[in-house]
């Protein structure tokens, strides 16, 4: 998403635009899940899987879209609600409606566990939301030993509301895992994995309200700059994350039936 992939940028109005085309365009994009609710498109050539485009849509009754887009960004919430999460936090802000943050989450055993650092923007439209992000280094957040750095090359929400109490959600998401992935794993993102991420971020939206309510309801950082308490952050020490110059892990040949019993619930 990086322009030209060399210089850390923060995202303006046309690539808003842009990411939004993606998420309602049709062309170029094929079906590869439709039930209950919710739609898995993927785009790209199966054998360079691990970039390969997915892009999921869920409809969302008796969740207002502002709602939704709380959800995505409350940090404090989502250790709630997201099982796979290991660690999440904001490390700075560089704007208004951009920041940089860390999270790692877990993979399904024998798979290692991921983790990011992202540039994440935002823009509310209305009635309608764009959270978007793409991995850039930070010189005091380098990989660990612990995790595989994987690389977001494009990835975000788009949350356009459906009537005054309702909302459907597009999540967008082009992802170098850094790693030669077992097929069995890219089949399991499009049929499981991604339905049932954006079930449990629907759900999450049923509950926020009550939650909220007693969690410091007033602070939202995201709807109110003035909260922002978050260090400051210069483009100028941050630097697009390459993924040829990450780790790359050869994990082709690790079999489905060995698979945590737990599943991964993304």
């Amino acid at each position: 998403m990086s322009r030209g992939g060399q210089m850390v940028y923060i995202p303006d109005d046309s690539d808003f635009s842009s990411f939004r085309d993606q998420c309602e365009s049709l062309e170029g994009w094929h079906c590869q899940y439709n039930k209950a609710g919710v739609t898995v498109w993927s785009q790209g050539q199966e054998e360079s899987c691990a970039v390969q485009k997915i892009k999921t849509c869920i409809s969302c009754k008796d969740v207002r879209a502002e709602t939704l887009y709380d959800v995505l960004h409350d940090t404090r919430y989502r250790k709630k609600w997201d099982s796979n999460v290991i660690e999440t936090y904001d490390i700075g802000r560089l704007t208004v409606n951009a920041d940089v943050g860390y999270y790692s989450w877990k993979c399904p055993s024998p798979l290692k566990n991921r983790d990011f650092v992202t540039l994440r923007s935002w823009l509310p439209l209305g009635n309608d939301y764009m959270i978007i992000n793409y991995s850039v280094k930070h010189p005091k957040y380098p990989p660990r030993k612990d995790f595989v750095r994987a690389v977001s090359l494009q990835t975000g929400y788009l949350i356009k509301a459906n009537g005054a109490s309702a909302c459907i959600l597009y999540y967008l998401t082009q992802v170098d895992p850094r790693g030669s992935l077992p097929k069995w794993v890219v089949n399991r993102v499009s049929q499981f994995v991604a339905p049932k991420a954006m079930k449990k971020i629907y759900k999450a939206g049923l509950k926020y309200p009550e939650w909220k309510c007693k969690h410091d309801p007033g602070y939202k950082p995201w709807v109110y700059p003035e909260q922002n308490t978050l260090p400051s952050v210069s483009l100028a020490e941050l630097s697009v994350q390459h993924a040829d110059s990450l780790e790359n892990i050869d994990e082709t040949g690790l079999p489905e039936d060995h698979l945590s019993t737990s599943d991964h619930e993304a």
